[in-house]
């Protein structure tokens, strides 16, 4: 697998983070990456960046080795001094042997991990560990993945590369922009101070930057400029541009390089024409998943947008994107904004007006008083599965092949009837063999006596108990080839049919029988549920089979072990059941309601949700 390279064509980054507004604001962390000296330290710094940035993630590690030939071990763990998991180490290793990006997942948890590929040749890996996998997420933490591995693999490339990377490349200018948004006292000031910036570094002869309101980008900011037409035709060129590229979310240059996917670019060519024939690029800038607006650069048509130009815009683009957005957040008071919001609500409601928010407000507080003092009796839901007060099952007491099958599941059966047979061929051919060589003993028994040789004659008895003992063996064997029901009932599972003349081993189940006049109701209740079950309350059954009739059961035991069904962990009850109609065969399910006792209607209606957030609360509170 070849390194992947950024082009026009690439989509832009789309980083999910952690609350990681901080992470991004912390010039701290950023020059610990701007100054790494060692590759380890590189890849430190590195980590600790890429797992500040992504939402969920609670360990990271990166793994280095021997080109294409290891052994790969970890060189940066974060949190520090953590040993990765186990299942962390295994997408680790399964990216390096596909030698590409994969994720695992198991359960609600995942693991990412992303090859450090230079020039077609294996360096190692870098791998992350998220509490929680949603699909957009897992998307996400790739996608930051994959660029972010370009710092590493140009850290790895040559030690020329290191060099620009440590003093003048994109890390510094990160960290150097970083500073400009923190130090500007509002976002507009650090709006322009950044394109500025960005202008003068990157040889630029004018780059914009715009904000996305609803379905349209608007300009906030041109380099050199603090005043400027926000209605003017240029204004309004760029800011189409900047739609352009956001509408395909992806990095968008005009004149579009050969050999690369075309993509819409007409309001691009516009721009160029009103700006006197240039190359302009426009990259999308993103925070916590969404984009919420661009940049745009122009540049004259002696320096076009070469891939690696391109890269270090995409990668600064990115950086810059969680920042401005944290600047152009804080610029508005949302605490006056909510206050402002409350009084002019509360003075609709007291004035004479707005008769349906009135009306509205009296629905609520009915509502709520409804749900306080009404009462109803609280159930508790569960699955429920008939079963056989008691089951019996009829196993292949050899190993052998199925010659007869005289039954199948939903058939009934009375005690005696014939269920199976093992062709005994075999056995039969055995018991002939040692048969013979039992009479053979005893003829050379006879001879032995008769010339009196005790010795000869001892050794011979021995011998021939043992073929006794080897013929009784195969004679009850031979008897167990044949099956018959232990009783009268029905044949709850199994089939034979399709199998006659297949083998089967000793022990192996072939059929399950159940009695037709006793039955018990098999129960799964939530965990969530379980503490408001007793022995001895009473209930109601409602079979699939026949949903018309209700069934009242009774309790009669709590198995203290939880099961997973359908991903929830449950618990298995038994009850009783009161009357035996007909049509009641074993294997029936249906559904069943415990009653528990009253509570009001707004506890019945609120308890799960509630018990959720109380563990939630616990779980989050520090």
């Amino acid at each position: 697998m070849n390194k992947p390279e950024v082009h026009a064509s690439d989509v832009a980054p789309d980083p999910s983070r952690s609350g990681a507004a901080l992470a991004y604001l912390d010039q701290a962390l950023w020059k610990r990456f701007h100054a790494a000296s060692s590759t380890e330290e590189f890849a430190t710094a590195w980590l600790t960046l890429q797992c500040s940035m992504l939402d969920g993630v609670h360990a990271g590690v990166i793994v280095l080795g021997a080109a294409d030939q290891g052994p790969y071990v970890p060189v940066a763990t974060w949190p520090d001094d953590v040993r990765p998991s186990g299942a962390l180490s295994q997408a680790a290793e399964g990216a390096i042997d596909a030698r590409k990006g994969i994720v695992n997942k198991s359960g609600d948890s995942a693991c990412a991990a992303y090859p450090i590929i230079v020039d077609g040749i294996l360096h190692g890996v870098a791998a992350v560990e998220l509490a929680t996998a949603t699909d957009a997420g897992m998307r996400a933490t790739m996608r930051q993945l994959q660029w972010g591995c370009g710092w590493l693999e140009a850290n790895l490339r040559k030690p020329g590369t290191r060099a620009v990377i440590g003093s003048g490349g994109d890390a510094a200018l990160a960290v150097e922009l970083t500073a400009l948004v923190i130090e500007a006292e509002h976002f507009q000031q650090a709006a322009t101070a950044v394109v500025t910036e960005l202008a003068t570094r990157l040889s630029c002869e004018r780059v914009a930057l715009g904000i996305r309101q609803k379905k349209h980008t608007r300009v906030v900011a041109l380099s050199h400029s603090a005043q400027f037409g926000k209605t003017s035709n240029l204004t309004h060129a760029i800011g189409l541009a900047m739609d352009e590229a956001i509408d395909q979310y992806g990095a968008l240059v005009y004149p579009q390089p050969e050999g690369q996917a075309v993509k819409v670019d007409k309001a691009h060519a516009d721009l160029a024409e009103i700006s006197g024939d240039r190359n302009i690029c426009s990259v999308p800038i993103a925070d916590s998943g969404e984009l919420f607006g661009a940049m745009t650069l122009d540049v004259s048509a002696s320096a076009p947008f070469d891939s690696e130009r391109l890269q270090s815009i995409v990668r600064i683009a990115t950086f810059l994107g969680p920042v401005l957005a944290v600047k152009y957040r804080e610029d508005r008071w949302i605490g006056r904004k909510v206050f402002e919001s409350l009084k002019t609500q509360l003075g609709r409601f007291i004035g004479p007006r707005y008769v349906g928010r009135k009306l509205a407000a009296a629905a609520v507080t009915a509502l709520v008083l409804f749900l306080t003092f009404a009462t109803d009796t609280y159930r508790v839901q569960a699955t429920a599965t008939l079963e056989g007060a008691i089951e019996r099952v009829a196993v292949a007491p050899i190993a052998g092949y199925i010659i007869e099958a005289n039954v199948r599941a939903g058939d009934l059966v009375a005690e005696g009837d014939p269920l199976f047979r093992i062709d005994d061929r075999d056995l039969r051919l055995e018991f002939l063999k040692w048969s013979s060589q039992k009479e053979q003993i005893q003829r050379q028994q006879r001879d032995a006596l008769a010339q009196h040789e005790r010795s000869e004659v001892n050794i011979l008895r021995a011998q021939l108990d043992q073929a006794d003992s080897q013929l009784r063996l195969i004679s009850e064997q031979i008897a167990r080839t044949r099956a018959s029901a232990p009783f009268d009932g029905i044949v709850v599972s199994g089939d034979l049919s399709d199998k006659l003349g297949a083998p089967v081993e000793r022990g192996e189940i072939l059929f399950t029988i159940a009695p037709l006049d006793e039955y018990r109701v098999a129960l799964q209740v939530s965990e969530n549920e379980i503490s408001s079950v007793e022995v001895g309350q009473q209930g109601q059954l409602v079979l699939a089979a026949n949903p018309g009739q209700v069934l009242p059961i009774t309790i009669e035991a709590i198995t203290p072990v939880s099961t997973v069904a359908d991903g929830k962990n449950t618990f298995r009850l038994e009850a009783s059941l009161e009357g035996k109609p007909d049509f009641l065969r074993p294997g029936m399910q249906g559904a069943a309601r415990i009653e528990i006792e009253e509570r009001s209607v707004g506890w019945i209606w609120t308890h799960e949700f509630v018990q959720w957030f109380k563990l939630w609360l616990w779980s989050w509170w520090p």
